[in-house]
């Protein structure tokens, strides 16, 4: 049963994975979603932050990005061996070429996009994001953008602009979509949708 949207007609896939950048929304649409959908929420931050007991800037001051990374895979592998969720992922997420094929094999990959500026008005003043603890913020979230993007393209069946609407208008456009999904099979990668 690797298929992403096993069940016939018009229902939810069995799985859903949120990727996006910092501030993209991927919490809070994953939530209401899987809260409409009757599945069960995880967000891979919060998953890691309650295994290790600290919180993600701690695990990066001690263990650094590379640290980090190993145990966000860990994470992806677990969360996605299970069923009927909706996974909120780090930003980071997509770097692993291994952890793309986890999300692209075991569920339906929703890219939830934003523009820089959209991004970084949200996020600026969030202290808990280690990668923007620079001399410089802005250029560094400008720098991990446009070394995402297209990651998050290849990763996903599914882009959704997440941009200036309710987070109630997101989630019903965004179940729309899941619902147009052809039942029985993935669908191809949005890689050539809207790229920039």
């Amino acid at each position: 049963m690797e298929d992403a949207a096993h069940d016939s007609g018009r229902s939810a896939p069995d799985n859903i994975f949120l990727v996006g950048m910092m501030g993209a929304g991927k919490t809070s649409v994953g939530r209401m979603l899987a809260r409409d959908l009757g599945k069960q929420f995880y967000d891979s931050d919060h998953y890691i932050e309650a295994r290790t007991g600290v919180k993600i800037p701690v695990i990066f001051e001690l263990e650094g990005e590379t640290g980090f990374r190993a145990r966000e895979a860990s994470a992806i592998e677990e969360l996605t061996a299970l069923h009927g969720i909706v996974l909120a992922t780090g930003g980071g997420a997509v770097l692993s070429e291994a952890n793309r094929r986890l999300l692209r094999a075991h569920g339906v990959v929703v890219y939830l996009r934003a523009s820089v500026n959209e991004l970084w008005h949200r996020t600026r003043h969030d202290r808990n994001r280690p990668l923007l603890q620079t001399a410089d913020p802005f250029a560094r979230f400008t720098e991990l953008y446009t070394q995402r993007d297209p990651l998050y393209r290849e990763a996903a069946h599914v882009v959704i602009d997440s941009g200036s609407q309710s987070l109630r208008a997101l989630v019903l456009k965004l179940r729309a979509k899941l619902a147009q999904l052809p039942g029985g099979a993935a669908p191809e990668p949005a890689q050539g949708a809207g790229a920039t």
